[in-house]
């Protein structure tokens, strides 16, 4: 499966859309693009999307045991909502361990099967860019940075939700305009001979990466 551009861009509008108007497992604090689809690519094989989220803590703890005993899974009121595991039992989604995955719940609420490769951190995305670059360097093993060329779609708002009608725009138009993967890293304080190996060593990764990709962070 792949995107045109112009399905791209409305299925990235229909997750926004899902954002704001629906329960989520977790509350959500910003949803950026990320990869191909900002790149201007077309047709677009995965997209990239990186969530913001809050934690969640406690948010019905005592009905935990009601919701492992229907869906096998723990930690439902704790780590995800009750109320959204009881409007959307089908999504609701564990670790290796069998513990509710707030990152894994959000991938089948907002993608179900779908090519995506979905981030999910409590941090921003720019802070979260440093911190995995950090991380990089220490383990001289750049297949998990996170790409900084990106764009912010939409920022939770006291009371509310704003949707960046300018970067839909652009991506609908493929205007964006951002470096070579290199420069970028070299612009975060990568050495210019190490930045061609870290972006070299990413696009292979993510070269021979399909289907659904989801990683959860906390920072």
């Amino acid at each position: 499966m792949s995107y045109s551009r112009s399905e791209a861009v409305d299925r990235l509008r229909s997750v926004v859309e899902a954002v704001e108007t629906e329960p989520m497992p977790v509350p959500v604090r910003e949803v950026w693009a990320f990869g191909d689809v900002v790149l201007g690519m077309d047709p677009i094989d995965r997209l990239g999307v990186y969530v913001t989220k809050d934690l969640l803590f406690d948010d019905a703890p005592e009905r935990g045991a009601d919701f492992e005993a229907e869906l096998g899974v723990s930690g439902v009121g704790k780590t995800v909502s009750a109320a959204w595991a009881d409007a959307y039992p089908e999504h609701v989604r564990a670790n290796a361990s069998g513990h509710a995955a707030p990152e894994r719940c959000l991938a089948a609420h907002l993608f179900g099967d779908e090519p995506v490769h979905l981030e999910v951190c409590n941090a921003g995305f720019e802070h979260n860019v440093t911190q995995r670059l950090k991380g990089a360097r220490a383990r001289e093993d750049y297949t998990q940075l996170l790409d900084p060329r990106a764009a912010c779609l939409w920022v939770d708002t006291d009371g509310g939700g704003e949707t960046s009608e300018t970067a839909f725009e652009k991506l609908e138009a493929g205007e964006f305009v951002f470096p070579t993967l290199s420069a970028s890293l070299a612009m975060l304080g990568l050495e210019e001979p190490v930045a061609e190996r870290a972006a070299e060593e990413l696009r292979r990764y993510r070269d021979g990466a399909e289907g659904v990709e989801v990683r959860g962070d906390v920072v």
